[in-house]
This record gives C-alpha cells, sequence and structure tokens, in this order.
C-alpha cells in the first residue's frame, strides 16, 4: 500500500528517501544511491508506459493517477510502498491525485521557502530571482524532455502545495516534518517517522539499533556530499557545459539569511501566513 513522501520541490525529499531507503531496502542500513531505486516517483514516465498510457497525453496521465495507483497496490500485495511526488495534491482536471482506498498515508516534508530558493537556483541552474518566482507561482514540472523520466507533475506554488498536503491530516494519516527537523535531530526525527508507518501499518515498532545507526551515519550530509563526489548522483541535473549541478551541495550552511534583502523580504510577505503557522517566522 501507497506511502506518499509528499514535498514541495528542495524541500529534503530527497534527503528523507537516503534514510527511508537505507532503513528498509539493506541488510545492515549502509545507504548508497542505488537503494534510492526503491522508492520511485510519481508520477513517473515508466509505470504508466508499462500500463499503455499514451505519456505524451497530459490528460491521459492526469485521468489514470488512480488506475495506476491501483495497479500499483495491486501488485505489491500488503507490502509498503512509498512514492515521492512533488504534486500538490489538487484535482486536475476534474481528476484526483489520489484517494484514502490506495493511500495508506502521508508524510510530508517541508522547509523554509527562503533556504529553498537558494537550493532551487543551484539544483536549476538559474537566478535567485527566477528561483523566486517559481516558488511563488504556480507551475508544473516535467514532460517528455524531462531528464528525470518524469511525467508533468502539478506542483503548484510553494503556498498551494503545502495547503494541498495539510489537508491530508484530516484523515489522520499525516505526519509533517520539518527539513530543518531532519537535519538538526536526525536520530529523533527518524524513529518519530519510524512510529508513523508502524502506526499505519499496524504493526509493532521494533527499531534496529545497529542498522538506525548505520542509517545515520550513511545518510549524513557530509557523508552524501562524499558519495557524490565518488559517484555520479542519478538525480542530479546536467549543466549547459554538459557537468552535473552538485546536489548536495548547501545542508546546514544555508540559512536563508545569505539572500539579497529584496528578495527575503518579498518571500516573507507573500507567504507571511504559512510561516508562522510553521514557526518560520
Amino acid at each position: 500500500m501507497i506511502i506518499w513522501l509528499a514535498s514541495y520541490p528542495k524541500s529534503g525529499n530527497t534527503f528523507l528517501r537516503s534514510m527511508l531507503s537505507g532503513y528498509f531496502f539493506s541488510n545492515d542500513g549502509i545507504f548508497n544511491f542505488d537503494l534510492l531505486k526503491n522508492i520511485k516517483k510519481f508520477p513517473d514516465f515508466g509505470v504508466f508506459k508499462n500500463l499503455g498510457i499514451d505519456v505524451s497525453n497530459e490528460n491521459e496521465v492526469v485521468k489514470n493517477y488512480i488506475n495506476v495507483q491501483k495497479e500499483i497496490n495491486r501488485r505489491d500485495g500488503k507490502s509498503i510502498r512509498f512514492l515521492k511526488t512533488h504534486s500538490a495534491l489538487n484535482d486536475i482536471n476534474g481528476y484526483k491525485f489520489t484517494d484514502l482506498k490506495n493511500s495508506l498515508g502521508a508524510i510530508h516534508i517541508v522547509r523554509d521557502p527562503r533556504k529553498i530558493i537558494l537550493s532551487y537556483a543551484n539544483h536549476s541552474q538559474i537566478s535567485l530571482n527566477e528561483s523566486l518566482k517559481r516558488v511563488i507561482e504556480v507551475r508544473t514540472l516535467g514532460g517528455l524532455n524531462d531528464q528525470q523520466n518524469q511525467s508533468v507533475t502539478h506542483v503548484g506554488s510553494w503556498s498551494s502545495n503545502y495547503k494541498s498536503w495539510k489537508e491530508f491530516k484530516k484523515t489522520g494519516k499525516y505526519l509533517l516534518i520539518k527539513y530543518e527537523e531532519i537535519i538538526a535531530k536526525p536520530e529523533e526525527t527518524f524513529v518519530l517517522i519510524l512510529e508513523f508507518i508502524s502506526k499505519l501499518t499496524q504493526t509493532k515498532l521494533v527499531v534496529d539499533k545497529k542498522k538506525l545507526n548505520n542509517v545515520l551515519k550513511t545518510t549524513s550530509f557530509e557523508n552524501l556530499q562524499k558519495l557524490e563526489k565518488e559517484h555520479h548522483f542519478p538525480e542530479a541535473i546536467q549543466t549547459k557545459d554538459g557537468n552535473y549541478a552538485t546536489f548536495f551541495k548547501y545542508g546546514k550552511n544555508n540559512t536563508g539569511k545569505d539572500l539579497p534583502k529584496s528578495i527575503i523580504k518579498e518571500i516573507e510577505e507573500t507567504l507571511n501566513s504559512e510561516m508562522k503557522e510553521l514557526g518560520y517566522l
């Protein structure tokens, strides 16, 4: 059954996927990039193509969101299926993104939008002003030319994305996690996530301490940077010169306070209520 790992882009979803894949899909908790293949993105070209869905037709993709999720759950049986998504939890062209019949629960990762601006600019090789624009405005990701083989994703703005997934809280199957908490208190935060998953699956939680320690050690930001230097990170974006933008670049060094004052002012004014609600202001 599907457990969503939902977030706006550059909010720490890959960091959490690294921790979960190390814990659930390895024997010893030692993380490597190959383990990320166990937690796929949604929507993704591959799943839709396998079901004969025309991925060049956006409406066909959106119309079949639920059907694809049904097929994923059918194939997995009672197994947990983590799926990463940047999609907002909104109806698109009259079609739902998901429903409770196909969703066991959702882990919603959020991050201070000021920090997202710098991270997004680096990741996509764009200016800070363009990054600000993307965070504030409603938009989509992906398409036929997407490097990540990702179908069109209706991301929305940072605000609409956050508010849409917050609605999932009403189901009682929702956990909000701040990126900042994962960085500051990785063990405490990850155990909280394991407890939530245990509750969703109605199983008794028995934490494998040795595996947990290995996960924490090998998914530290410093080790992820080391792994990226030693091995190509497959989700890094290729730049115009043929190289790849560094994916794990800033970590704790991205405080969001080094942005131009005009950008900080605009983001804090535009997203004032949401940032206060989350304790970012």
